[in-house]
């Protein structure tokens, strides 16, 4: 399907890693638009001689969104799911927050992903790096419809738990 996008930030479109088979394609790091009030337990690393940004440093425990600068017109009936990347996961223990994130079919604006760190060390995001994956999902609207009684099922009420740990 094709979507309409604008890349404002200075890395290529997302791409899909294999041409045949990938569910996601893999969004970039884009220092371009990070803002501090949006990192908790994590700082804007700058180069000295410069003061361009080198990288952002999500401590153990701590949060960043980070920006992509991707923007896209998603046809009504889709949104797109940012969803973690398996190796960020059990490599380094980052992923991604809210997963999964949903990108809905009227917003304009770029995305932002909201990385965690449960690793063990400082996790380094830098411009252009692989942070986690967009794929496209069909969904439908819910209609809803009042009515006094559920049917029964054999689940019932029951769970957390309830069919064993």
């Amino acid at each position: 399907m094709k979507i309409q996008v604008v890349n404002k930030s200075s890395n290529p479109l997302p791409e899909y890693a294999h041409a045949v088979g990938d569910s996601g394609v893999d969004l970039m790091a884009d220092m371009w638009g990070i803002q501090g009030k949006f990192l908790f337990n994590s700082e804007i690393i700058r180069n000295p001689e410069d003061d361009t940004i080198e990288c952002i440093s999500i401590a153990p425990g701590g949060r960043a969104l980070i920006p992509t600068e991707i923007y896209t017109a998603i046809p009504n009936g889709y949104e797109i799911q940012i969803r973690s990347r398996s190796g960020l996961a059990l490599k380094k223990g980052v992923f991604v927050l809210n997963s999964p994130g949903t990108i809905d079919a009227c917003y304009r604006h770029g995305y932002g992903v909201i990385l965690m760190n449960l690793g063990t060390e400082p996790f380094e995001v830098r411009q252009g790096d692989k942070i986690a994956q967009a794929v496209l999902v069909k969904v439908e609207q819910i209609e809803w419809k009042s009515v006094e009684y559920l049917d029964e099922t054999d689940r019932n009420l029951g769970g957390f738990g309830s069919t064993g740990v």
